[in-house]
């Protein structure tokens, strides 16, 4: 079954109007759905619905709550990606394998070994890697649509590390705590539940940075014996914090 979002003032007396005319445009021309399909509506903020389609013009589209409901698909981890900017298109990639594990947004990074410089339009590629975050989260079946912040360097990240109750630095030069030991090493009672992930470029971070990290409270992991791919990196981080503290 599809999924759109609609703004939560939309839905309203038992009905929604979907009215974003890319969306109605993609649901009948494209899916070719008609009167009487039923589809699925999240608000993004608090619950998802299944719509019957009851009218359907050229600008929108007004359907009947069949069903409400609490999300049903977002974790209760609230994780957000601290990525160092990859080269050429893997933003993409990461961005699109990150929600549909269960991201909660992400913060693109320039790191001293950042191959991407230019730094000019910096909202234009925020809003592409957003797309991609919203196409992903209907996709998945997300309730909302992670967030993709505007790039900032390592002041800021380090500042807005501090909002997140456990940080985890993965880095390829850690030799002596993996991640397995450092998330089991949790009483199970007192999970954390805003949890931010570290993931460096092609080039990985340098000693300084990562010194300045972990000087911060960040806990220094490795992932394993194996130096991943930096499109990889942060799915694997995700599934493996994840796996042991959501699922």
């Amino acid at each position: 079954m599809s999924r759109f979002f609609v703004d939560p003032g939309q839905i309203r007396d038992g009905r929604i109007i979907m009215d974003d005319k890319e969306d109605v445009r993609h649901l009948t021309r494209s899916l070719r759905y008609q009167k009487g399909d039923i589809i699925e509506i999240s608000d993004g903020c608090h619950f998802e619905y299944e719509m019957e389609m009851e009218e359907i013009t050229q600008n929108q589209v007004l359907g009947k709550i069949l069903e409400k409901r609490p999300f049903t698909r977002e974790p209760s981890l609230e994780i957000t990606l601290y990525q160092a900017i990859p080269k050429q298109a893997k933003m993409e990639v990461i961005v699109q394998k990150a929600v549909e594990l269960g991201v909660g947004r992400i913060l693109p990074l320039f790191t001293q070994r950042t191959v991407v410089s230019d730094e000019g339009n910096l909202e234009k590629k925020r809003l592409r890697w957003q797309k991609v975050a919203q196409e992903a989260a209907k996709q998945c079946g997300r309730g909302r649509i992670p967030q993709i912040l505007l790039p900032k360097d390592m002041d800021f990240a380090l500042s807005h590390m501090k909002e997140q109750q456990v940080n985890l630095f993965f880095y390829e030069e850690e030799q002596n705590q993996t991640v397995k030991e450092v998330l089991r090493g949790f009483d199970p009672k007192e999970t954390p539940r805003q949890v931010g992930i570290i993931i460096g470029p092609e080039g990985g971070f340098s000693p300084a940075e990562a010194a300045r990290i972990t000087s911060e409270g960040a806990f220094s992991v490795s992932m394993g014996k194996r130096i991943l791919r930096v499109e990889t990196a942060s799915a694997a981080a995700l599934a493996m914090v994840l796996y042991e503290w959501e699922l």
